[in-house]
């Protein structure tokens, strides 16, 4: 069963993630800020990071990994929040989840990069479909058919992306030498500490009697369940699966995401961004074909 566990953990995590893309789009920007919802929820997050310290005692961390944790804090924590967060307030949820997918691709590129792989021609015949489908999602943004996408949105989601498979390959060594919460405490908190004087006054002009009256329950799911509890599921996975084959469970989010905003009526799937969303499906699994040999 242990070994099901890290499977476990990144399938809950997808879920919640795809959830997010609906509920953000309900939220943002019409109820909150972009940036008061990076500090914000930041900020919940840090407070839900010391919680474990009730019954554990704080782990040391050595001198030359405290700039390392820090770079993973302004990555993770504040970088890709500022880009999913902008993104998703100028995008469909449709074409954002879409564009996430490209996570694995980048993975097995930046691990290329770093020496951690190697090019085949069935990875680079992938990378390539995977990329050109994702690049036709961005660009679909400026077309006036697709009314509620953004081609400026679509880039964000590419930063995101690229943010979180930075993460993935360059911090996956970091992580797996200390506790989970220890990696999210110093990542959380340095991130609220350096997003709240960005977000706080965007967060006092909040109106929240307009949340409350209309949007509190999608509010208070952005504010408080995606971010502590899934990246606690994808850095316990993290320890024991491959970074490549983690991200290929981001699979996962637009399916649930196309399901949750077509049944809420926030988006309608347009026939281009299927067909561009197969061709990335495509890709990734000529990817994950090379992986298993002849």
């Amino acid at each position: 069963m242990s070994r099901f566990k890290p499977h476990i953990a990144l399938l809950i995590c997808n879920i919640v993630w795809a959830m997010d893309y609906p509920f953000y789009n309900i939220v943002l920007p019409h109820y909150v800020h972009p940036m008061a919802m990076v500090a914000g929820s930041l900020v919940v997050t840090a407070l839900f990071s010391l919680v474990p310290l009730l019954w554990q005692k704080a782990e040391r961390v050595a001198r030359a990994d405290i700039r390392k944790l820090i770079g993973a804090a302004l990555l993770i924590g504040v970088l890709r929040k500022v880009f999913i967060m902008y993104g998703l307030s100028m995008t469909s949820p449709i074409d954002g989840s879409i564009i996430d997918t490209i996570v694995p691709l980048l993975v097995l590129l930046l691990s290329v990069l770093l020496g951690m792989d190697r090019f085949t021609e069935l990875k680079v015949a992938g990378l390539l479909l995977g990329m050109a489908g994702a690049v036709a999602v961005v660009l679909t943004g400026a077309s006036s058919s697709h009314q509620h996408s953004h081609v400026w949105g679509n880039v964000m989601i590419m930063l995101c992306a690229c943010a979180t498979a930075l993460y993935m390959v360059w911090f996956k060594a970091l992580v797996a030498r200390y506790r989970i919460t220890t990696v999210l405490r110093w990542v959380y908190c340095v991130a609220a500490v350096v997003a709240l004087p960005f977000g706080l006054k965007e967060i006092i002009h909040t109106d929240y009697a307009a949340i409350a009256g209309h949007a509190l329950f999608p509010t208070l799911f952005v504010l408080t369940v995606p971010t502590y509890l899934p990246n606690l599921m994808l850095n316990y996975a993290l320890k024991s699966v491959p970074a490549t084959v983690s991200s290929i469970y981001t699979y996962l989010q637009p399916v649930l995401a196309v399901v949750l905003s077509v049944a809420m009526g926030l988006d309608r799937l347009h026939l281009d961004t299927a067909l561009c969303a197969l061709v990335i499906f495509f890709g990734v699994g000529l990817v994950i074909r090379s992986y298993r040999g002849p």
